[in-house]
């Protein structure tokens, strides 16, 4: 069983330094492939801290890791950085629009026992 969020991409200080050293790095991947949820949207899925949470809509599916937060409660509302990882989920069918939509992104969250979608598959779905 899943719950619906809304994804809202940020840049990250910490992550933007790992990839200028390698976007291969485990550090790198740590740092982007996670999203940060309401402690609440975290209990209903049955996940504790660090536990793996699959991501899809229309456009993919990706494994990351669920960070727990203790900001102010934000049901249905998740954080990602702007990574190779969030977007896979960004609509590719921008219309009139310039900027893809990286403040709103719509998806189906539930828990995974899968292992984290790593970088070299994320960059192989491109190719195809």
């Amino acid at each position: 069983m899943g719950i619906d969020l809304r994804i809202i991409t940020f840049r990250d200080i910490f992550q933007y330094e790992a990839g200028k050293k390698s976007r291969f790095s485990p550090e790198f991947q740590n740092l982007s492939a996670q999203i940060i949820m309401d402690k609440d949207d975290m209990v209903q899925l049955g996940l504790k801290d660090g536990q793996n949470v699959c991501l899809e809509n229309e456009m993919s599916k990706i494994v990351v890791k669920a960070i727990q937060t203790d900001d102010e409660p934000h049901p249905g509302l998740a954080f990602m950085t702007n990574s190779p990882w969030s977007n896979q989920l960004v609509k590719d069918n921008i219309n009139d629009r310039i900027i893809p939509d990286f403040k709103a992104i719509l998806v189906q969250a539930s828990a995974s026992n899968e292992s984290v979608t790593n970088l070299a598959e994320l960059l192989e779905r491109l190719r195809h």
